[in-house]
């Protein structure tokens, strides 16, 4: 079971905006569950890309998810805008443990939390790395 302690949205350095779309929506008229899991890589990358410098397209690092996730508690459907929280639960040396939660745009209390693990690796080799100093030094602030 994730953690869903201190999971209000005030327990997030990071607040990544997303505007839900269309086709989002699943047959039972809300987000589908699996769209989650795009929210919560859109919110983690465009901070490694936005204040960790990370180059996704031509960086000699990348980083893979390795292990997911997440818990629904209420329903969220197109059109309403939502919120990913964001933060670093733990921070090794070549991985990166990630709690999050979708939150409806200006509601204390998540739709659903996750987690994620993301693994440094050499683009060229496949192999583990040290999570290069730009991407450490963002992935610092969001410490919890």
């Amino acid at each position: 079971m994730i953690e869903t302690e201190n999971a209000s949205r005030r327990y997030y350095p990071y607040l990544h905006p997303i505007t839900t779309r269309w086709h989002d929506n699943d047959l039972y008229g809300h987000i589908n569950n699996v769209t989650y899991y795009a929210f919560f890589d859109s919110a983690v990358n465009s901070w490694l890309i936005e204040q960790g410098g990370l180059d996704i397209h031509n960086g000699e690092q990348v980083a893979f998810v390795v292990s997911s996730a997440c818990e629904y508690f209420k329903p969220a459907a197109f059109p309403e805008r939502i919120e990913v929280g964001v933060r670093v639960g733990k921070l090794g040396n070549s991985s990166v443990h990630y709690e999050l939660a979708v939150f409806k745009a200006g509601e204390e209390a998540p739709c659903a939390a996750g987690r994620f693990v993301h693994v440094f690796v050499e683009r060229s080799s496949n192999r583990s790395c040290a999570i290069p100093a730009g991407p450490r030094a963002a992935l610092e602030r969001l410490m919890i």
